[in-house]
């Protein structure tokens, strides 16, 4: 992209525009903003501004989408992967998991994908412990979400 086209859209206005929408990690608006044409100089200023300025956080971000998909019934394996392609960094993930109750989030997403009742045969079973390891929930979550021990952890 010219100059030209750019048409007065600074790396800055882009980014804030991003960011508007929702939030982003440092990695998403850094790819947005090279596939725009701008130069690294013009994205690195852009970022360590927004970042001294505090409009650009990775911890927000990775608390906000933590929170988004863990409501949505996705659990920490499957939200790890994806703050990690989103380039977070790995103890600001391991603090976001830990905020959450994924014994009770296993449950609920099982409950409402299949009802309260727990499964009387073992291919049911399995079944239902396939899903909740799909959506990114560990074996032990997926164990105790069909046991009473969801009031324990």
């Amino acid at each position: 992209m010219t100059q030209s086209s750019r048409a007065g859209r600074t790396a800055r206005r882009v980014a804030m525009d991003c960011l508007a929408r929702r939030e982003h990690s440092e990695n998403e608006l850094r790819r947005k903003l090279a596939s725009r044409d701008f130069t690294a100089d013009e994205i690195d200023a852009t970022l360590s501004d927004l970042v001294r300025e505090g409009l650009a956080s990775d911890a927000r971000f990775a608390e906000a989408f933590a929170a988004n998909r863990a409501s949505r019934g996705q659990g920490p394996v499957r939200i790890r992967v994806e703050l990690e392609a989103r380039g977070v960094a790995a103890e600001l993930i391991d603090q976001q998991l830990r905020a959450h109750d994924w014994v009770a989030a296993a449950s609920e997403a099982r409950d409402k994908r299949f009802g309260g009742a727990i499964p009387a045969d073992y291919r049911e079973w399995a079944r239902q412990a396939r899903f909740l390891q799909n959506r990114g929930f560990t074996s032990e979550q997926v164990r105790a979400a069909f046991g009473n021990g969801t009031d324990d952890d």
